[in-house]
């Protein structure tokens, strides 16, 4: 993995200590921390934050304003909706603190929050505005506050299509 160079005209930071591999891209006034590792033909948003120490897998795009703590684990082709928060300290201001996963292929909506130690199964789906505080089956679609599960990947899938055509 090469040192990471912003596109032309964009202010970002992205720390020396951090792994980024091919094609990605690191928007306006975004933040990724040391020691994170980043997959190739990633894309993070404007204004996000991205802590040491995080893994994302290739083909992820994570949008605007999303803040991804240390110890964050995302798979690849995730896509993280703006102003996502993720936890990571289930106790403020504990000196232990417990990652979150998100696995390959998981799709979270804008403004969801996310708690500590939660895993995101594979190809699932978290609604815009849910607050996620137990770990997610694979394959399903989760919303609401606290978020449950209320219908599969195949019916999110047969939706999606039914409004794109």
């Amino acid at each position: 993995m090469a040192r990471y160079k912003p596109p032309k005209g964009v202010n970002n930071y992205v720390d020396k200590k951090a792994r980024v591999g091919k094609n990605v891209k690191v928007w306006h006034f975004a933040y990724v921390g040391a020691n994170t590792v980043i997959g190739d033909n990633v894309k993070i948003g404007s204004l996000a934050h991205v802590d040491y120490g995080v893994k994302i897998g290739s083909n992820t795009k994570i949008e605007g304003c999303a803040y991804i703590p240390p110890l964050t684990m995302i798979g690849g082709n995730v896509f993280i909706g703006p102003s996502v928060s993720f936890g990571n300290d289930p106790y403020p201001m504990s000196h232990k603190l417990v990652g979150t996963v998100v696995e390959d292929g998981a799709v979270i909506g804008a403004r969801a929050v996310i708690a500590p130690g939660v895993r995101i199964g594979k190809n699932s789906v978290v609604a815009m505005g849910s607050v996620v505080t137990r770990d997610v089956p694979p394959n399903v679609v989760v919303m609401g506050v606290p978020a449950k599960v209320t219908y599969n990947r195949n019916e999110y899938d047969r939706k999606k299509k039914a409004w794109e055509s």
